[in-house]
């Protein structure tokens, strides 16, 4: 009895019975989705005012605002170059198996869904995706809960504070507090976690049935073997090169993982990362700027299905694009797949958005994509989160920001040495002198 109070022991359970009703029962699984809409839009209700205070907060005690722009420049360039060596990877497994060659969908036709999806896209340019990151009102940030624009607003507010008020200042006491309520109110939504994840399984199930198991298997096999081999090919050696055990790392986040499983959505795990990492021995400030930060930056499992969609759609549709275009779409995606890919379809929606810009490919090969997005959506919510979760403690680590000792209480792991820390026997040193002359007294 006291496992089945463990929340991942109820998803786990809820995730069993979405599968048996939809199998069983598809109508009936069918209805059950808006008890997963609920859950999700529940969780979105609360990522805006957790990145504002969680960010401010951290941000209003940084003595020295240098080193913000200092951590900045280092999350940038861990997101540059980890993302792109995930779209390489997507890109050799596309064109080394070919999963589309022979499938002649040349004249195939666009399925309704994927019209809309194409139509809803739009178009994407350079200059309207940087303007589309300001926010119109201070109001309509929150409104919208776009993470991006929220981060902005966060990181000058937090700011605006570190220089105008005191460390005493009621606003941060009130802001401190809010932190406190919102994450009260988090613990109350996540009870309904394995109620939500049962509702968007058994809906999934239900509408899609065993055709999900066999329709275009080779896509499927093929991108989640690409995700699989990039977490433990490049994640794990990122995260022992840090000196933190990976498996341990992934048990920490496995209540979160679960709920991505059932939901295809990493946005369901975000306000229980914020306050796990935090635990775990990161900096408050290195969680609230990096974490947010990757979940537009950092979209790992996106590169690998943008590289894997552009090589499918040409092969499956006979169209002539050589190796060297691919990559030069590629170099389109790795800045046009920022942001807005964090909900389940949002990597479509970015790829549709972008193939009618560029018209590089036929829009008819997205309608193949379109019936197992919800399978390849999964994987890439999964492999988005377990990048940006390495990504935190990467950093933290990389500024001296990290508590070895908290980590080893919430996840039972010792930290080992970390190649990022070069001043690592020196800050042990004034870490212990404290603690020897306390022992001496």
């Amino acid at each position: 009895m006291k496992q089945l109070r463990k929340l991942h022991i109820q998803v786990l359970i809820a995730l069993v019975c979405a599968v048996i009703l939809g199998i069983i029962a598809p109508q009936t699984a069918i209805a059950m989705k808006p008890l997963g809409q609920g859950f999700i839009a529940l969780l979105k209700m609360m990522l805006a005012p957790i990145i504002f205070c969680t960010l401010v907060h951290g941000m209003a005690h940084v003595k020295d605002l240098r080193k913000l722009g200092r951590m900045g420049v280092k999350s940038l360039l861990y997101f540059e170059v980890v993302s792109t060596l995930a779209m390489v990877l997507g890109f050799v497994m596309v064109n080394l198996f070919q999963p589309g060659a022979g499938l002649h969908a040349a004249n195939m036709l666009e399925s309704n869904e994927a019209i809309k999806a194409t139509a809803n896209a739009g178009g994407i340019s350079i200059v309207s995706y940087l303007l589309g990151l300001i926010p119109h009102t201070l109001v309509d940030a929150f409104a919208k809960g776009d993470i991006v624009q929220v981060l902005i607003i966060s990181i000058l507010a937090g700011m605006a504070l570190n220089v105008a008020v005191g460390a005493d200042s009621v606003i941060l006491r009130g802001i401190d507090e809010a932190q406190t309520v919102l994450f009260r109110m988090l613990s109350f939504i996540m009870k309904l976690a394995p109620l939500g994840a049962f509702g968007a399984m058994a809906a999934a199930i239900g509408s899609y049935g065993g055709m999900t198991l066999v329709y275009l298997l080779k896509v499927i096999v093929l991108y989640y073997a690409s995700c699989l081999i990039f977490v433990f090919g490049m994640l794990a050696p990122i995260s022992w090169s840090i000196g933190l055990p990976f498996f341990a790392v992934l048990r920490l986040i496995r209540d979160e993982m679960l709920l991505i499983f059932g939901t295809a959505s990493s946005e369901v795990a975000f306000p229980r990362l914020l306050e796990k990492l935090h635990r775990a021995g990161c900096d408050e400030m290195v969680v609230g700027f990096v974490l947010p930060s990757g979940y537009s930056f950092n979209l790992d499992g996106t590169a690998i299905y943008m590289a894997v969609a552009i090589g499918f759609i040409a092969q499956a549709t006979d169209t002539p694009f050589s190796q060297w275009q691919q990559l030069g779409l590629l170099a389109i995606l790795s800045f046009t797949s920022k942001g807005g890919t964090t909900v389940a379809g949002g990597a479509f929606v970015k790829l549709a958005a972008t193939l009618q810009s560029v018209k590089a490919l036929p829009l008819g090969g997205l309608g193949l994509l379109f019936g197992i997005d919800r399978l390849l959506a999964t994987a890439n919510a999964l492999t988005n989160v377990v990048g940006n979760t390495i990504a935190v403690f990467c950093i933290a680590r990389w500024e001296n920001a990290f508590d070895p000792a908290a980590f080893q209480c919430e996840t039972g792991a010792t930290p080992g040495k970390s190649i990022l820390r070069l001043r690592q026997s020196e800050a042990a040193k004034a870490a212990a002198q404290p603690q020897k002359l306390a022992g001496e007294n």
